[in-house]
């Protein structure tokens, strides 16, 4: 079965990309979410193999999300997704148990390098 990847980001733009690359290489789309919020909802109601994260969204942001989901879930495996100069907060992220980064505008060899290194 292929694993399944949430993807957030308040851009639907982006969503749209990740989730082209994502499918392009045998990956399920567990679902979408645009804010951190819906997100944390989404991870409950789907239990999802990965998620990827954007930083920096309305209502609750990336890095509140990841905690949130986390404590729901101790196992879960989050990618955070950054603009460059967002240093400082990918730190926080790692911090707070996110597997790894991908850096905007995503290159779709590094988001799947990265994501299969968290799956393994």
């Amino acid at each position: 079965m292929a694993e399944s990847i949430l993807i957030v980001d308040d851009a639907a733009f982006m969503r749209m990309m990740v989730k082209d690359i994502l499918t392009k290489n045998g990956y399920e789309i567990a679902g979408e979410a645009e804010d951190g919020q819906k997100a944390v909802e989404l991870y409950k109601e789907h239990e999802p193999d990965l998620v990827t994260m954007d930083i920096t969204m309305p209502e609750m942001d990336g890095i509140t999300a990841l905690k949130e989901i986390k404590s729901y879930n101790p196992e879960a495996k989050v990618i955070m997704c950054s603009a460059m100069g967002q240093q400082a907060m990918v730190v926080d992220a790692i911090q707070a148990g996110a597997k790894d980064f991908i850096v905007k505008p995503f290159q779709a060899d590094r988001v799947i390098e990265a994501i299969q290194k968290a799956l393994n």
